[in-house]
């Protein structure tokens, strides 16, 4: 063959150096006779130009339990990072919503597990003038049911509140101005009427700039030096001039330090009657002459719209980043928003709403796997499941009724615009006919949380959906066990998860742990925020704690070891000053469920399911 194409047996195509498929010698592996070179590990250094680094470090998205640097090894945002902290300036005229907005972001903030706090003007200038007053408002109730305003819940041990800590007086709520007349007052109690608003009163001026810049030195200490991520100043800050000499402050103080100014506007004129009739149970009118203390208040939001400037032209030309929320998020404008907190916070102010609604939680019926005590898995419902099911069904349908008939009771004893006195509005959000509202059903992707919808999924009247992010809790190669067979066979597991559940991870392929759970509900939390519907939530225990923990304002750290035992059911319904809580226990005999009056979460016993 290689003589007829004219080629020797050594001149083989095989051989030929040009054949560009042929492995060159040199890569060829050569057996080494030099002696080994130990690996130098890597030395601490700066390979810039200039020593030491003058440019900050950078400041990208920073997510406890989801993101981790040598500074932040648990994925907050560590101390170095100045450039990702956050001052939220609030600017707005009174009754315009803005402690309502300040404590639903907090509020959100701390469950996202970003240290944050609200550094409250008015109580410290209240403080300041001399007035001191109980701490707990009193309001009146609703026709009906309605519950008095929510303090942020607590975990009962063995059925006790824990200790509680004394308030500090710059916390702690202040009494106000005198409207009922009464000769008494105290000697050093300065007025606070609407005369003490007037921008041409000097004095009141002075003092109320100054409490203002203690707030805010305050509030600078706590993110500076106390290891905070976030500080919410919740004041009017209505002038160019006082945004301006905050922004001044904060740069001798830190000039890396993100500012955002997030302004409330509000057109709506039954709005801000319903904002303005809720301020008379504050804590500047608590227990006063209603008819006196609106007629004050008016003239008091007078004196402010006298010097007020909206946020605008003025910021934008200074390069400041800022949020306008108009109508309680109806409409949003945004300018110039840096960093991955003020993106995110644009995210959740434009999910609110304040419709009337309700929310309930759950966890499925007895599975299979909860009567053998394994963790995790996705086994069917046992009988009694479905009979949880079925109850459940029959009395959500009951209370949904029940509530129509309520709300329509409200809407007609209503009046717009509301008569002095009235400190309980009703919602402003009356362009929508409440037999148009709908019920959705949203359930886990797994057997258990699936069939415990299926009656409401025959029923024409409700929307179910299943969603993955609902999904209990991966134990990765723990799924299956039970508690006792990870105790003898992972000891070291077992007594890290018992030391750390928030941060812990179960081991394994796809282990998640709190941190991780709370993640993948962002996106949850605030669809439940932005719809105006009823709706349901059919989940699991990690997820029903996690979700507990947002609604009712609890520590992660503490919901860790809430009590969300099977047959327990939730009700929250959002209020204009936070929400009102009901609990209710299955009662298997009866097929129905009995209200448990003045709930409070417990810890859970070890081991339970």
């Amino acid at each position: 063959m290689h003589s007829l194409l004219g080629l020797s047996p050594s001149a083989s195509p095989k051989s030929s150096p040009s054949d560009l498929t042929d492995t060159p010698p040199y890569a060829r592996s050569v057996t080494s006779t030099a002696p080994s070179s130990p690996r130098i590990p890597p030395l601490r250094q700066n390979s810039g130009s200039q020593t030491p680094r003058v440019r900050p470090h950078a400041t990208t998205l920073n997510i406890p339990g989801m993101t981790r640097s040598r500074v932040s090894p648990d994925g907050r945002i560590p101390k170095r990072d100045v450039a990702a902290k956050l001052v939220i300036v609030m600017v707005g005229l009174p009754a315009r919503g803005k402690s309502y907005i300040t404590k639903k972001l907090q509020r959100y903030l701390s469950w996202q597990q970003h240290d944050s706090r609200i550094f409250n003007v008015g109580n410290r200038r209240r403080v300041a003038a001399g007035r001191t007053v109980p701490v707990h408002p009193k309001l009146l109730p609703e026709p009906g049911h309605l519950d008095p305003p929510v303090q942020a819940a607590a975990i009962l041990l063995n059925g006790l509140p824990a200790p509680q800590m004394e308030t500090p007086p710059e916390q702690s709520e202040p009494d106000l101005l005198d409207l009922n007349d009464s000769v008494e007052k105290k000697k050093d109690e300065m007025d606070q009427s609407a005369q003490f608003f007037d921008p041409k009163n000097e004095t009141a001026a002075a003092l109320r700039e100054q409490v203002a810049m203690d707030t805010l030195d305050e509030l600078l200490d706590y993110l500076l030096i106390h290891g905070g991520a976030v500080g919410i100043l919740d004041a009017t800050n209505s002038t160019i001039e006082r945004r301006q000499h905050i922004v001044n402050r904060i740069r001798q103080r830190e000039p890396k330090l993100g500012v955002l100014f997030i302004e409330s506007i509000c057109h709506d004129p039954n709005l801000l009657e319903a904002n303005m009739r809720l301020k008379l149970s504050g804590p500047d009118y608590r227990d006063k002459d209603p008819q006196k203390s609106l007629d004050d208040f008016k003239k008091r939001v007078a004196a402010y719209e006298s010097a007020y400037v909206p946020l605008g032209e003025y910021e934008e030309r200074h390069d400041m980043q800022y949020i306008q929320m108009i109508d309680v998020g109806r409409k949003l404008v945004q300018h110039r928003l840096k960093g991955f907190l003020s993106n995110g916070i644009s995210h959740y102010l434009a999910s609110f709403n304040l419709a009337p609604r309700q929310i309930w939680i759950t966890r499925h019926g007895q599975s299979v796997d909860n009567e053998l005590g394994k963790l995790g898995g996705d086994s069917p419902l046992t009988e009694r499941g479905h009979y949880y099911g079925l109850a459940l069904h029959r009395f959500i349908t009951y209370k949904r009724k029940q509530w129509l008939i309520e709300q329509k009771s409200k809407l007609a004893q209503a009046t717009f615009p509301p008569l002095p006195g009235d400190n309980t509005p009703p919602y402003p959000e009356l362009n929508r006919e409440l037999d148009d509202k709908n019920f959705c059903i949203w359930t886990s992707m797994l057997q258990r949380s699936v069939e415990t919808a299926e009656y409401f999924e025959a029923d024409d009247d409700y929307d179910v959906k299943n969603w993955e992010m609902l999904n209990e809790m991966n134990s990765g190669q723990f799924e299956g066990m039970t508690y006792a067979e990870i105790a003898k066979n992972h000891p070291d597991d077992y007594q890290r998860r018992a030391r750390d559940k928030l941060n812990y991870i179960y081991p394994g392929v796809g282990g998640e742990g709190y941190l991780q759970v709370v993640s993948r509900l962002r996106d949850m939390v605030r669809e439940v925020e932005r719809i105006e519907d009823h709706v349901m939530i059919i989940g699991h225990r990690s997820v029903c704690r996690v979700l507990m923990a947002y609604f009712m304002d609890l520590s992660l750290a503490d919901i860790t070891d809430m009590d969300v035992p099977l047959g327990m059911l939730y009700a929250i319904e959002p209020k204009p000053y936070g929400v009102a809580f009901h609990a209710y226990k299955y009662n298997e005999t009866q097929g129905w469920f009995d209200e448990m009056p003045n709930y409070k979460p417990q810890k859970a016993s070890r081991g339970s399911m």
